[in-house]
This record gives C-alpha cells, structure tokens and sequence, in this order.
C-alpha cells in the first residue's frame, strides 16, 4: 500500500512514483501530467468555471499521482473527477451532465487529431453523444468512481492553498506592483505551474518566488541577489528549491518532437497505457 499522501508528497514518493514503478518513464508521466492538467484547464474554460475550482483541481490531479499509478486510472478519468470535486470544494458545483459532454467533446477532438495526423484532414465536428447510450453512463461511472478514488487515495486531505494572494504580497513587498508587465508574466508563470507537480513538491512561497524570479529575467528587473541580501530570503524559500521549482516550468515549454507529442494523445486511458507498457516491454525484452 502507498504512503498516504500529505499536502506535500514525501520523499519516497518523489523518487520513485507509482507510474515509475510500473515502468512508465520519468519524461513521459510528466507530459502526460500536463496534457491532464491541460484537459482540465480546457475544460474549465469551455464551462465557464471559476479559476479558483480550475486550480484546485489540477493541482489535487497532481497529488494523486504520487499515489496511484497511471496503469491504473487514466488521465482522462481523473482529470474529470478531479474537477467535479474541486468545484464542490469551491462551492461552485457543476452538473454531471456538462462536465461529462465537455470531456466527451475533448475526447472525440483528441481522438480527430491522432487521426487527421501526420496532415491535417477535415476540420474537427463534434458530435453529441445520444442521451441515453452507453457513452455517457461509461463516463459517468467513470467520473463517480474518479473522484471516489481521489477522495480515498488522499485520505481525504483535499486542502489546497492557492499563490495568487500570495503573489500579490510579494510583488508589493519587492516594489513590482507598478510594473503590470511583471505582475501578469509572475502569474501567468504560476497558471503554467499548474501543468506541473511543483504544487505537490514545494511550498507556495517557493512557487512564487520562482514566478517572480522567471519573470524579473524575462524583463530585465534588477532585484538583490548578493547574499547575504537576497530578496527570496525575505519569504524563506530556500534557493535550490526556488531554481528546481523553475525547471520544472521551464521544461514545459520545450521542443517536443511530433512523435513525442502524438504518443501522449494516445495515452489518455487505462487501456492505452497498459497497452503501450505491454509493447515496450516486448521490445525491451
């Protein structure tokens, strides 16, 4: 049995992850991570959802891996359940049935894509689901069962601290609120941050110490930087983990090669996954 998971994942979760563990490699969990992440950000806009509950839910997304395996639950699935929950933490629930068609329309243009690839065929047409198939009983019992398996693989500890206040003290503790162009760069870094496991590594201030950094280089702000006056020391976020937490944005934003990028829309499932442990296991062997 895993380790139950606190509000920041312990060190063994970290060094060896469920996914890990079942042969998934380290790149390949943390794209599909943020292709999860990026489902649910979709699927917030599409239905309107508060930033608030869209946050909350990708970063318990996060957590839940360092849990489970993704052998075992598909990303798709999850992301779905993991957005249904936050927006009952937020107090601002949504109805089963919306949910459900926004993920079946993400769904069926995912699959479009795999299939328009390597040149684009027609243009995408979603086509809705019948009211009473199976398709949306399937994803139904898949959601209910998501956020079952989130509430009971967390333990129930689905307390999440957003940064974006947080920020806001920072950027006035440093000056930086009179520049705009700082201010919207730093949160945007923390919105990209989402897409990534920082959430359930490091602490808040960490993450926004690494969003201000990112942003006062992007722009060429001078800020202290000579121990021992060092303006991240003001929040106490230690430096390795400030620089780690950049990495880890900064590699969202790298070149993927079109076979790297087709390979995570194909993995979206359960079935997907085991599928392709199973062939590579085969080459390996």
């Amino acid at each position: 049995m895993p380790v139950d998971l606190v509000p920041l994942a312990s060190t063994s979760q970290i060094e060896r992850t469920p996914s890990r563990e079942d042969g998934i490699p380290a790149e390949l969990e943390e794209d599909l991570r943020a292709f999860g992440c990026k489902l649910i950000h979709e699927a917030g806009i599409l239905l309107k959802q508060k930033q608030v509950a869209v946050a909350t839910a990708q970063i318990l997304f996060q957590r839940f891996w360092y849990t489970t395996s993704m052998k075992q639950f598909g990303i798709g699935d999850i992301g779905m359940g993991a957005l249904y929950l936050a927006s009952k933490l937020e107090e601002c629930p949504l109805r089963i049935r919306d949910l459900i068609n926004i993920y079946d329309l993400l769904l069926q243009r995912n699959t479009h894509t795999l299939s328009s690839s390597p040149k684009p065929k027609d243009p995408f047409k979603y086509a809705p689901m019948s009211y009473f198939g199976n398709t949306f009983y399937d994803l139904k019992d898949a959601l209910v069962v998501a956020e079952m398996q989130i509430l009971k693989r967390l333990g129930f500890n689905v307390h999440v601290v957003l940064p974006y206040g947080t920020l806001i003290n920072y950027l006035r503790v440093l000056g930086l609120t009179s520049r705009k162009d700082a201010c919207a760069r730093a949160w945007g870094y923390l919105n990209d941050a989402l897409q990534t496991p920082v959430y359930a590594l490091y602490a808040v201030p960490t993450i926004v110490s690494a969003a201000i950094l990112l942003a006062s280089r992007q722009l060429d702000i001078a800020l202290p930087s000579s121990p021992p006056h060092c303006w991240w020391d003001l929040f106490d976020a230690p430096w390795e983990d400030v620089w780690s937490v950049c990495g880890y944005v900064m590699r969202l934003y790298r070149e993927r090669a079109p076979e790297e990028r087709m390979r995570v829309l194909k993995l979206v499932g359960k079935k997907d996954v085991r599928g392709w442990l199973e062939e590579n296991a085969v080459v390996q062997s």
